[in-house]
């Protein structure tokens, strides 16, 4: 499997503009009612935990607004919980955030896995929503926190390394999702060859697919929900049309 991924970048061709945008259009509209059910499972699942970060803070909002303008009010919070109660919160939002991106991993990753079936006409099982989660959590939780640590690292040198990266740690996830055998180190190590190999491509596909992504926000950000899930088709037709996949049409016909 190591060598099969490294030889599929070495191999991959150029990615083709027109074509991948074209395919992907045609399969979003084919598959809309699958990506909506999906985008619409990922923030049911985020939803209670996003809940529980923004409750404890209600309190202090509410008292913030009634003391607007009051030049020498200072948040009862700060005397009440002070530091002890920043540091609890922040705790809690940075497992609950892990958390969420898990669920998301898990849940989108499954429609990257419909897709492939449809699309190619594979018996391959996608398993339910939660089943990558069940299956791989561990290096699933791993890659996070390598790919947080990677963006870290690059936003602390002057930040313009972090354009550079964001073409790598977008194609972490497919790569995994497609090829979970892999260890987190091969996975990046896949990621940054074939971002590095077609970083200008990518980025010119992924600035027109983040614009047609984002046409939702028009209907008070309500319709985000509908177009957000033409990203993750985007990503399976670049994956399939430059690395690809041993699986053909005609191979499994």
């Amino acid at each position: 499997m190591q060598n099969d991924i490294f030889q599929k970048i070495e191999n991959a061709k150029t990615p083709d503009f027109s074509d991948i945008l074209s395919q992907s259009f045609d399969l979003f509209k084919k598959y809309f009612k699958e990506g909506l059910i999906h985008g619409l499972i990922s923030v049911a699942v985020a939803l209670p935990l996003i809940l529980l970060v923004y409750i404890p803070i209600i309190p202090i909002y509410v008292e913030a607004l009634q003391n607007a303008g009051d030049p020498y009010y200072t948040p009862s919070f700060v005397e009440e919980f002070g530091f002890f109660y920043m540091i609890v919160w922040f705790i809690l939002v940075f497992v609950l955030s892990f958390a969420i991106q898990l669920l998301n991993m898990s849940v989108l990753g499954r429609f990257l896995k419909f897709l492939k079936k449809e699309d190619l006409g594979t018996n391959e099982d996608e398993g339910g929503y939660f089943t990558i989660l069940k299956e791989h959590w561990k290096k699933m939780l791993v890659l996070t926190l390598a790919s947080m640590g990677i963006a870290l690292g690059a936003t602390l040198l002057c930040y313009l390394p972090i354009f550079y990266v964001i073409v790598p740690l977008h194609w972490l996830f497919p790569i995994f999702i497609f090829n979970e055998k892999l260890s987190v180190s091969e996975i990046i190590k896949a990621a940054f060859k074939i971002g590095n190999k077609y970083w200008l491509h990518f980025v010119g596909i992924g600035i027109v697919v983040s614009l047609v992504a984002s046409v939702g926000m028009i209907a008070c950000y309500i319709g985000i929900m509908a177009t957000m899930p033409f990203t993750y088709v985007a990503t399976y037709v670049g994956y399939k049309e430059v690395i690809g996949f041993d699986e053909t049409p005609e191979t499994v016909n």
